[in-house]
């Protein structure tokens, strides 16, 4: 095992609360990957959005009421950062997508073709949904670059990011009722993107997330290789 920077593609998919975030942050330090996470992209083209847009606010009030964003308008955010990494032959660590079927059926066809089916790694992490309900009431991240602050004993104090300095927030759409509602979309729209996967030849990489984060993230890199 190494660090040395790979051309790789690897995908976190689980559940609200699965850690996917978080070990999306390790691996990209360990394996010298670029983070693609969508819901950055979502919250980077929501703030440069003209919210007199009908549609965007339909986008926004989505995301924050624990459903899902249009996909079209999450693919097309998705499939451009793909190839701009690809084209700099920059290996990439996604989590978050695809949430659908549908936005598998378009990102996967331009993982393969740009990174070759060898290196597209696909990981599901999961974790039960009282689990989910349970991390999630309590989740933090930095308000700059949406770091994940673990919730963890020795990081409950503290106020800025360990990575950037920036300040420390709560989420907002991270109340119980919402994470419930979030655990049930992603049972019903995103779990069969596996069987779709699976179907695909795509061999699944199944990660026990009711680990301690530094578990979860040695189960991964053993099952990588």
């Amino acid at each position: 095992m190494t660090n040395e920077p790979r051309f790789w593609a690897v995908l976190f998919i689980g559940p609200p609360g699965s850690g996917k975030d978080t070990q999306s942050d390790l691996l990209a330090t360990e394996l010298g990957l670029v983070e693609l996470k969508t819901s950055k992209l979502l919250d980077e083209a929501f703030a440069k959005a003209d919210l007199n847009d009908a549609e965007i606010r339909e986008q926004i009030k989505r995301k924050t009421s624990g459903g899902l964003v249009d996909s079209a308008f999450t693919e097309k955010l998705v499939v451009n950062r793909i190839r701009q990494e690809a084209a700099t032959h920059e290996g990439i660590v996604m989590s978050g997508s695809p949430r659908t079927i549908g936005e598998a059926q378009t990102e996967f066809p331009v993982l393969d073709e740009l990174y070759g089916r060898d290196c597209v790694k696909v990981i599901n992490i999961h974790v039960s949904q009282e689990e989910s309900v349970k991390r999630n009431s309590s989740r933090r991240v930095c308000k700059s670059n949406n770091h994940p602050i673990p919730n963890l004993p020795e990081y409950q104090n503290i106020t800025a990011c360990p990575k950037d300095g920036s300040p420390i927030e709560t989420r907002q759409d991270d109340a119980p009722d919402t994470i419930k509602h979030r655990y049930r979309v992603y049972e019903t729209e995103t779990a069969p993107v596996f069987d779709f996967l699976k179907e695909k030849g795509y061999n699944i990489i199944q990660i026990n997330g009711e680990q301690t984060i530094e578990d979860v993230h040695r189960d991964i890199l053993n099952h990588l290789w």
